[in-house]
Protein backbone atom coordinates (compact mmCIF):
# COMPACT_ATOMS: atom_id res chain seq x y z
CA UNK A 1 0.00 0.00 0.00
CA UNK A 2 1.50 3.50 -0.66
CA UNK A 3 -0.70 6.17 1.36
CA UNK A 4 -0.19 10.21 0.38
CA UNK A 5 -1.39 12.05 3.48
CA UNK A 6 -2.39 15.30 3.13
CA UNK A 7 0.55 15.84 0.11
CA UNK A 8 1.08 19.42 -0.79
CA UNK A 9 4.21 20.92 -3.59
CA UNK A 10 4.69 23.78 -5.51
CA UNK A 11 6.97 24.58 -7.64
CA UNK A 12 7.58 28.26 -6.54
CA UNK A 13 4.12 29.86 -7.10
CA UNK A 14 2.55 27.55 -8.64
CA UNK A 15 0.15 24.87 -6.48
CA UNK A 16 1.10 21.56 -8.11
CA UNK A 17 -0.41 19.38 -5.37
CA UNK A 18 -2.95 21.08 -2.33
CA UNK A 19 -3.66 18.65 0.31
CA UNK A 20 -3.94 15.48 -1.04
CA UNK A 21 -4.79 12.27 -0.06
CA UNK A 22 -4.54 9.02 -2.14
CA UNK A 23 -4.51 5.08 -1.70
CA UNK A 24 -2.54 2.89 -4.00
CA UNK A 25 -3.29 -0.54 -3.31
CA UNK A 26 -0.67 -2.83 -3.79
CA UNK A 27 0.26 -5.65 -6.41
CA UNK A 28 -2.37 -3.39 -8.33
CA UNK A 29 -2.38 -1.57 -11.65
CA UNK A 30 -3.34 2.02 -10.83
CA UNK A 31 -3.76 4.69 -13.55
CA UNK A 32 -3.48 8.48 -13.03
CA UNK A 33 -5.43 10.16 -15.67
CA UNK A 34 -5.50 13.73 -16.20
CA UNK A 35 -4.30 16.20 -18.61
CA UNK A 36 -0.71 18.29 -18.61
CA UNK A 37 -0.40 19.83 -15.42
CA UNK A 38 -2.73 17.74 -13.15
CA UNK A 39 0.08 17.33 -10.91
CA UNK A 40 0.18 13.17 -12.09
CA UNK A 41 3.76 13.10 -12.85
CA UNK A 42 4.91 14.90 -9.46
CA UNK A 43 2.93 11.96 -7.78
CA UNK A 44 5.35 10.16 -9.40
CA UNK A 45 8.81 12.02 -8.71
CA UNK A 46 7.19 11.85 -5.16
CA UNK A 47 6.52 8.64 -4.38
CA UNK A 48 10.11 8.20 -5.82
CA UNK A 49 12.39 10.21 -3.71
CA UNK A 50 12.89 12.61 -7.15
CA UNK A 51 10.80 15.43 -5.42
CA UNK A 52 10.35 16.25 -1.52
CA UNK A 53 7.18 17.39 -0.60
CA UNK A 54 6.84 20.87 1.02
CA UNK A 55 3.58 19.34 3.36
CA UNK A 56 2.52 15.73 4.30
CA UNK A 57 3.60 12.36 4.71
CA UNK A 58 4.18 9.30 1.89
CA UNK A 59 4.21 5.69 3.87
CA UNK A 60 4.95 2.60 1.81
CA UNK A 61 4.12 -0.68 3.55
CA UNK A 62 3.73 1.05 6.58
CA UNK A 63 7.40 2.41 6.55
CA UNK A 64 7.53 6.38 6.77
CA UNK A 65 9.18 7.80 3.42
CA UNK A 66 9.17 11.27 4.10
CA UNK A 67 7.26 13.80 6.75
CA UNK A 68 6.56 17.03 6.20
CA UNK A 69 9.93 17.57 3.98
CA UNK A 70 11.29 15.77 6.15
CA UNK A 71 13.28 12.74 3.87
CA UNK A 72 13.03 9.25 6.10
CA UNK A 73 14.00 6.65 3.23
CA UNK A 74 16.23 7.95 0.67
CA UNK A 75 15.18 7.51 -3.29
CA UNK A 76 17.87 4.65 -3.81
CA UNK A 77 16.75 2.37 -0.73
CA UNK A 78 13.01 2.81 -1.45
CA UNK A 79 13.17 -0.32 -4.28
CA UNK A 80 11.43 1.44 -6.95
CA UNK A 81 11.82 1.49 -10.88
CA UNK A 82 10.98 4.38 -12.60
CA UNK A 83 10.39 4.45 -16.62
CA UNK A 84 10.35 7.64 -17.55
CA UNK A 85 8.79 9.75 -20.78
CA UNK A 86 11.69 10.09 -22.79
CA UNK A 87 13.23 6.22 -21.79
CA UNK A 88 16.63 7.60 -21.10
CA UNK A 89 18.55 4.35 -22.46
CA UNK A 90 22.21 4.81 -22.73
CA UNK A 91 23.04 5.14 -26.42
CA UNK A 92 26.54 3.96 -26.53
CA UNK A 93 25.34 0.93 -24.47
CA UNK A 94 24.15 -2.65 -25.88
CA UNK A 95 20.55 -3.37 -25.05
CA UNK A 96 22.43 -5.76 -22.57
CA UNK A 97 24.37 -3.40 -21.32
CA UNK A 98 21.71 -1.12 -20.60
CA UNK A 99 20.11 -3.57 -18.58
CA UNK A 100 23.10 -5.03 -17.11
CA UNK A 101 24.57 -1.43 -15.40
CA UNK A 102 22.52 -1.55 -12.68
CA UNK A 103 23.23 -5.31 -11.51
CA UNK A 104 26.71 -4.26 -11.81
CA UNK A 105 27.06 -1.43 -9.64
CA UNK A 106 24.94 -3.36 -7.17
CA UNK A 107 27.68 -6.51 -7.44
CA UNK A 108 24.72 -9.06 -8.14
CA UNK A 109 25.50 -12.40 -9.09
CA UNK A 110 23.85 -14.36 -11.98
CA UNK A 111 23.98 -10.73 -14.05
CA UNK A 112 23.52 -13.14 -17.30
CA UNK A 113 20.78 -14.99 -16.46
CA UNK A 114 18.70 -11.71 -14.84
CA UNK A 115 18.94 -10.07 -17.83
CA UNK A 116 18.27 -12.98 -20.36
CA UNK A 117 15.07 -13.75 -17.83
CA UNK A 118 13.66 -9.99 -18.21
CA UNK A 119 14.47 -9.65 -22.40
CA UNK A 120 12.91 -13.71 -22.98
CA UNK A 121 9.55 -12.44 -20.86
CA UNK A 122 9.27 -9.60 -23.70
CA UNK A 123 10.04 -11.76 -26.79
CA UNK A 124 13.45 -9.50 -27.46
CA UNK A 125 16.29 -11.23 -26.24
CA UNK A 126 17.47 -11.82 -30.01
CA UNK A 127 18.10 -7.81 -29.35
CA UNK A 128 20.82 -8.06 -26.80
CA UNK A 129 23.48 -6.68 -28.94
CA UNK A 130 22.00 -4.37 -30.72
CA UNK A 131 22.43 -0.44 -29.80
CA UNK A 132 18.95 1.56 -29.11
CA UNK A 133 19.07 3.88 -32.83
CA UNK A 134 18.68 -0.13 -34.10
CA UNK A 135 15.90 -0.84 -32.23
CA UNK A 136 12.20 -0.07 -33.28
CA UNK A 137 10.20 2.36 -30.83
CA UNK A 138 8.42 -0.19 -29.54
CA UNK A 139 11.83 -2.57 -28.67
CA UNK A 140 13.16 0.82 -26.68
CA UNK A 141 10.33 0.96 -24.99
CA UNK A 142 10.55 -2.83 -23.90
CA UNK A 143 14.45 -2.56 -22.91
CA UNK A 144 13.49 0.78 -20.82
CA UNK A 145 11.02 -1.27 -19.20
CA UNK A 146 13.33 -4.20 -18.66
CA UNK A 147 16.24 -1.76 -17.49
CA UNK A 148 13.42 -0.92 -14.35
CA UNK A 149 12.55 -4.26 -13.76
CA UNK A 150 15.69 -6.07 -13.25
CA UNK A 151 16.39 -5.41 -9.68
CA UNK A 152 13.12 -6.43 -9.35
CA UNK A 153 11.63 -3.42 -7.91
CA UNK A 154 8.65 -3.94 -5.23
CA UNK A 155 6.89 -0.84 -7.25
CA UNK A 156 7.51 0.42 -10.66
CA UNK A 157 6.49 4.01 -11.87
CA UNK A 158 5.42 4.41 -15.56
CA UNK A 159 5.20 8.42 -16.64
CA UNK A 160 3.86 8.22 -20.23
CA UNK A 161 5.62 5.60 -21.32
CA UNK A 162 3.80 5.14 -24.80
CA UNK A 163 3.39 8.32 -25.52
CA UNK A 164 5.20 8.79 -29.02
CA UNK A 165 4.36 5.19 -30.23
CA UNK A 166 1.35 4.29 -32.81
CA UNK A 167 -2.18 2.52 -31.55
CA UNK A 168 -0.61 -1.18 -33.15
CA UNK A 169 3.16 -0.40 -30.68
CA UNK A 170 0.55 0.79 -27.63
CA UNK A 171 -1.82 -2.13 -28.17
CA UNK A 172 1.24 -4.55 -27.82
CA UNK A 173 3.26 -2.72 -25.17
CA UNK A 174 -0.13 -3.02 -22.90
CA UNK A 175 -0.57 -6.36 -23.19
CA UNK A 176 2.74 -6.41 -22.00
CA UNK A 177 2.35 -4.45 -19.04
CA UNK A 178 -0.77 -6.40 -18.09
CA UNK A 179 1.25 -9.47 -18.05
CA UNK A 180 3.64 -8.32 -16.07
CA UNK A 181 2.13 -6.92 -13.09
CA UNK A 182 1.40 -10.51 -12.77
CA UNK A 183 4.48 -12.30 -13.65
CA UNK A 184 6.27 -9.86 -11.14
CA UNK A 185 3.81 -9.84 -8.64
CA UNK A 186 4.06 -5.55 -8.38
CA UNK A 187 2.63 -2.92 -7.80
CA UNK A 188 2.47 -0.81 -10.75
CA UNK A 189 1.67 3.21 -10.82
CA UNK A 190 0.73 4.28 -14.30
CA UNK A 191 0.69 8.25 -15.69
CA UNK A 192 -1.44 8.69 -18.75
CA UNK A 193 -3.52 11.58 -20.49
CA UNK A 194 -5.03 9.18 -22.26
CA UNK A 195 -8.40 7.12 -21.01
CA UNK A 196 -8.62 4.38 -23.53
CA UNK A 197 -5.37 3.25 -22.14
CA UNK A 198 -6.51 3.11 -18.63
CA UNK A 199 -9.81 1.43 -19.71
CA UNK A 200 -7.03 -1.11 -20.95
CA UNK A 201 -4.61 -2.06 -18.25
CA UNK A 202 -6.01 -0.41 -15.19
CA UNK A 203 -7.57 -2.19 -11.89
CA UNK A 204 -7.94 1.44 -10.69
CA UNK A 205 -8.14 5.04 -11.96
CA UNK A 206 -7.53 8.17 -10.36
CA UNK A 207 -8.81 11.20 -12.15
CA UNK A 208 -6.45 14.22 -11.36
CA UNK A 209 -7.33 17.89 -12.14
CA UNK A 210 -5.29 20.96 -10.95
CA UNK A 211 -3.66 19.17 -8.02
CA UNK A 212 -6.44 17.31 -6.89
CA UNK A 213 -8.27 14.35 -7.64
CA UNK A 214 -12.02 14.52 -9.32
CA UNK A 215 -12.94 10.73 -9.11
CA UNK A 216 -10.92 7.28 -8.50
CA UNK A 217 -12.89 3.87 -8.84
CA UNK A 218 -12.82 0.77 -11.58
CA UNK A 219 -12.41 1.76 -14.75
CA UNK A 220 -16.31 0.58 -14.90
CA UNK A 221 -16.63 3.25 -12.38
CA UNK A 222 -15.14 6.12 -13.84
CA UNK A 223 -16.72 5.34 -17.36
CA UNK A 224 -19.85 5.64 -15.20
CA UNK A 225 -19.04 8.89 -13.09
CA UNK A 226 -20.94 11.75 -12.35
CA UNK A 227 -18.77 14.33 -12.01
CA UNK A 228 -18.84 17.00 -14.36
CA UNK A 229 -14.70 17.50 -14.95
CA UNK A 230 -14.70 13.71 -15.73
CA UNK A 231 -17.75 13.26 -17.54
CA UNK A 232 -16.02 16.43 -20.22
CA UNK A 233 -12.68 14.39 -19.40
CA UNK A 234 -14.02 11.10 -21.02
CA UNK A 235 -15.61 13.29 -24.04
CA UNK A 236 -12.11 13.72 -25.54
Amino acid sequence: MIELRNISHSYGKNKVLQNLDLNIEANKLTCLLGSSGSGKTTILRLIAGLEIPQNGKIIVNNETFTDNSKIIVSSEKRNIGFVFQDLALWSHFTVYKNIAFALSEKKEKNIKEKVFKILTFFGIEEQAEKYPHQLSGGQQQLVAISRSLVLQPAILLMDEPLTNLDVKLKRKILEHIVKLKHEFNITIVYVTHDHRETFTIADRIVVLNDGKIEDEGTPEEIKKSNNEYVKYFLEY
